[in-house]
């Protein structure tokens, strides 16, 4: 059986009941550690205290290792139970419906185990969750690079009065432009993740290119962090107040508010500016 586990949001202890079981049952247990991290996992001791708690070894399957050797670990789980752990929830911001459909052509068993996603849990705000339109991905800008196809999502989704989730973006273990350039061995870029503040300049740049006034300065919008942690930080204003804030660490995302109903108003005015 390969067992597909999500993990929640917060910290080890945000597995559930089922998910732990299935952890413990497995012979091997791989950690997804590419599109998000656990909060706790971004420190040294993050990955020793699954163990501890998990009671099990735990190997990391960085982006390469799921992409270029998946086939290896499904094999695994024709005679053996593996489980893979997954930030949030196996279907939450980024689908492994890859994986699955990889093992049923296999015919390995696959048993998904559910648990909170940033795209429910940003719910906490009180913008109403059937309130949103499509979520977008801002990623990193760089000097030749500057992609904006969530401008119109974001316009679309505007234009309807819904919200937006906009995830930002997580660069870890990108190989460097030279090292892909020389070949032979790989060296990596340093982990980099988006905050808030950078992602309200750059969605203001590239507002400023289009000059279709979908949003601009004075736009409402919730700047989430570490969302499900106990140290969580939420708060509500416009996109040049929240420009100021000081998020702190890492993970962010950001909704752009649509048209709000009062109950959702009276939600927000707790997490104002």
């Amino acid at each position: 059986m390969l067992y597909i586990i999500g993990l929640g949001l917060g910290d080890e202890k945000d597995i559930t009941l089922r998910g732990l079981e299935a952890v413990k049952k497995s012979q091997k247990v791989y950690m997804e550690a590419y599109t998000s991290l656990l909060s706790f996992g971004l420190s040294a001791d993050g990955l020793s205290n699954l163990e501890k708690f998990y009671g099990k070894p735990i190997i990391l399957a960085d982006r390469e290792m799921v992409e270029e050797k998946a086939g290896a670990m499904i094999e695994e789980a024709i005679h053996n139970d593996v489980a893979f752990l997954v930030v949030g929830d196996p279907f939450g911001a980024t689908t492994h419906s890859d994986l699955v459909v990889r093992a049923k052509t296999l015919g390995v068993k696959v048993e998904v185990v559910h648990n909170a996603s940033v795209m429910n849990a940003v719910g906490i705000c009180g913008l109403q969750l059937y309130h949103y339109g499509e979520t977008v991905s801002i990623p990193f800008f760089t000097e030749t690079w500057r992609p904006d196809s969530f401008y119109e999502k974001i316009k679309k989704n505007r234009s309807l009065g819904l919200h937006t989730l906009c995830l930002l973006d997580i660069r870890v273990k990108e190989p460097t432009f030279e090292s892909l350039c020389r070949g032979g061995k790989k060296q990596y870029e340093p982990p980099r993740y988006m905050s808030v503040n950078t992602a309200i300049e750059q969605l203001l740049e590239v507002e400023q290119k289009h000059g279709d006034s979908v949003y601009g300065e004075d736009t409402q919008c919730v700047g989430f962090a570490r969302l499900g942690s106990e140290d969580q930080k939420i708060v509500a204003g416009t996109m040049k107040q929240l420009e100021r804030v000081d998020f702190g660490a890492p993970l962010h995302c950001l909704v752009i508010v649509g048209q709000t109903h009062p109950v959702e108003e009276e939600m927000l005015e707790f997490y104002k500016y």
